[in-house]
């Protein structure tokens, strides 16, 4: 990804804690959330191999279509867990902007990995942004209300990767970083 270094391992360290946590929340007693959990996780550390800074490691040429292999299975697995639960249409989106992005870099010249600028914003970058610029709104702003629920509606404090204001800090993060890396494109 293109941009200035520091906020690209800052992206990075975003990413990967988020990915970090989603592995934790795998652990979770709730099956919603280790079902989506394990995408998440694939989602953040994904994100965080790719906001590596170009100057620091640039993946060889073989790497971007692999990338987009596991991002287009990723694709598919969240279509078809979106027909019993709608809200996998957002894991969808995701995972088909990575695949998307892979495919950039893939088809850009090598030395474009190091450039900055270009000559506009092509129309697919355009629409993700908007996608996700309106997810990180509407994430953030759902995540203020946000009460502690009681995971399985026991009467103790619900376990802390069970807690869905953290689900939503770590997605509303991962938006962030989709916003980000979609700009650095």
């Amino acid at each position: 990804m293109h941009g200035p270094v520091s906020a690209a391992w800052l992206l990075v360290a975003l990413c990967a804690a988020t990915g970090v946590y989603c592995l934790l929340r795998m652990r979770s007693g709730v099956e919603e959330q280790r079902r989506s959990a394990g995408g998440e996780a694939l989602m953040g550390f994904g994100m965080a191999v790719m906001a590596v800074p170009a100057a620091v490691f640039t993946p060889p040429r073989w790497a971007w279509p692999l990338y987009a292999a596991v991002f287009g299975a990723a694709a598919v697995r969240a279509l078809w867990a979106a027909r019993t639960a709608p809200h996998h249409l957002h894991h969808l989106v995701g995972a088909a902007a990575m695949v998307y992005m892979a495919v950039v870099m893939a088809l850009a010249p090598p030395e474009a990995h190091h450039a900055h600028g270009g000559t506009g914003v092509p129309l697919l970058t355009g629409a993700l942004l908007a996608y996700f610029t309106a997810y990180v709104l509407l994430a953030g702003a759902r995540l203020v209300p946000a009460a502690a629920v009681v995971a399985g509606g026991g009467g103790g404090p619900a376990r802390w990767g069970d807690r869905p204001e953290l689900a939503r800090a770590c997605r509303l993060s991962m938006g962030i970083g989709m916003v980000t890396m979609l700009l650095a494109m």
